[in-house]
């Protein structure tokens, strides 16, 4: 069934909207129509964590609370869930929740701005998580930025949550909000509005229907690009599929020979899947963005957009990873390394779209990765590097590296590798590789770095991952 009306549940009961732009964000529907301005714009670009709320949608018929930031997330992306924003977290009787009397207490709010936001990243892992160990506490807070409190008493707070009753008011409805969320889920979304529409299919099928008479429509996974062109560069996007509707395409499997990730599939879904597989992509993903942007962008979404900053990009150029694009008719698959063409253009034709991605499953390969960015947390790289070695006999037999940051496009070090390969690393070895990186990259100076600081990197993070393989005793290496 095709509607023109989205349904989500809010304060305990469905709510229904109808003729609205399909470009309105919800943060400006919570503050203008719903007239609850709790939730604050501070960036308009999901980056300060402001703005957050949490939705819930059904995951295993229980209901998956996820933190998400409401300045970069369209309206109608809130079909078939649940909105929680920070003034519904308050009981009935009037008394705080376990989150924000735990703020109270420990004197995590001082201008209050960025305060509902910490509450609802907050919230999320209180409902997401059996313990708040430091590192869950310290990624679920990654997002948000305080500008006067401090974090120490945010994460005392936080920390004071172990010794709290899980069972809250959501909890105690938690069966009533089920079978809701079971009533208004399986519904695909039609909104024709003037010059606008949107589409939200529920099937491959579906989709291959709208997009044989949509061929130009922009795809809108977590929107985290390109919701931007509507909050920060006024844009319209006249026509848009969302993609994270269909659950076909969330998936992730192991045929031995290679893990396929759908072209839905969460960030946050693929970390913890792909973290025994390659502990330095779960890092990287950790460090890609906050939990709200993991929450809902995907690596189909991340190849697609084709970002020279684009963190997976890098990892997937040196793991060897494919890409499946299907058609109306035909899928093709191809190889990521013939995917990227120039500056955000790829080989993804009009009437096609990202099926999944393919990632090999190791053998016996040392795979590296790392990211370098002003801000530790949740901030774009000025180089992100990966490295992908096949050691024999203490030399490497083989090795792919690509970087980030360093192209127009994710690339890599063709020349670089050629001198790595068949080796058995010394000093003079890696200098030779180091120098190569001139012949591979001639990065540009922007603001986030300059072109000499940027292949100085790049350079040290080949030095580093040799002088990392050497104490781990893989290869021969003399310094």
């Amino acid at each position: 069934m095709t509607s023109n009306i989205i349904s989500f549940i809010y304060k305990g009961r469905i709510v229904e909207i109808k003729n609205f732009d399909p470009n309105e964000t919800l943060l400006n529907y919570i503050r203008t129509k719903l007239k609850k301005t709790g939730t604050k714009e501070g960036c308009a670009e999901g980056g300060c964590g402001a703005c957050t709320v949490v939705l819930g949608d059904l995951k295993n018929n229980e209901v998956n609370y996820k933190a998400v930031n409401s300045c970069i997330t369209f309206l109608p992306t809130l079909q078939g869930k649940q909105l929680i924003i920070v003034e519904e977290l308050i009981s009935k009787d009037g008394s705080l929740h376990p989150v924000q009397e735990a703020m109270v207490n420990y004197h995590g709010s001082q201008c209050g701005f960025c305060t509902p936001g910490f509450v609802m990243s907050l919230f999320s892992m209180f409902k997401k998580y059996s313990k708040f160990k430091d590192d869950v506490i310290k990624d679920s807070i990654a997002g948000n930025l305080c500008r006067c409190t401090g974090y120490q008493p945010i994460i005392k707070a936080a920390k004071s949550l172990k010794n709290k009753n899980k069972i809250d008011h959501f909890s105690k409805n938690q069966k009533r909000t089920i079978n809701l969320l079971k009533k208004i889920s399986n519904k695909s979304i039609a909104i024709y509005r003037k010059d606008k529409k949107y589409f939200a299919p529920r099937y491959v099928q579906e989709l291959k229907k709208i997009l044989k008479k949509n061929i130009n429509a922009d795809f809108l996974s977590g929107g985290t690009d390109l919701s931007l062109s509507v909050t920060k560069e006024r844009k319209d996007i006249s026509s848009v599929i969302y993609m994270n509707s269909i659950s076909e395409l969330n998936y992730i499997k192991n045929n031995k020979e290679y893990i396929e990730v759908g072209g839905s599939t969460p960030l946050i879904e693929l970390e913890s899947y792909i973290k025994k597989y390659y502990p330095d992509f779960t890092k990287i993903l950790k460090r890609y963005g906050s939990p709200q942007i993991r929450n809902v962008a995907t690596v189909a979404g991340n190849i697609a957009t084709a970002s020279p900053i684009g963190d997976c990009l890098p990892l997937l150029l040196s793991l060897n990873a494919q890409v499946v694009l299907q058609g109306v008719k035909k899928t093709k698959i191809l190889f990521l390394d013939n995917f990227f063409i120039s500056y955000r253009k790829t080989k993804l034709k009009k009437g096609q779209f990202i099926h999944s991605i393919r990632i090999p499953v190791p053998e016996e390969n040392t795979f590296k990765a790392y990211k370098v960015s002003k801000r530790f947390d949740d901030d774009i790289s000025s180089v992100c590097a990966a490295f992908n070695l096949e050691i024999v006999n203490n030399k490497i037999k083989d090795i792919r590296i690509a970087y980030g940051g360093m192209a127009p496009i994710p690339k890599r070090a063709i020349y670089c590798e050629k001198i790595l390969s068949n080796s058995l690393v010394t000093d003079e070895i890696i200098n030779k590789a180091k120098e190569a990186l001139e012949k591979d990259f001639k990065p540009i100076t922007d603001m986030r770095a300059s072109r000499s600081y940027r292949m100085e990197v790049a350079k040290n993070l080949l030095e580093k991952c040799c002088a990392e393989i050497k104490q781990k005793k893989l290869i021969g290496l003399h310094v």
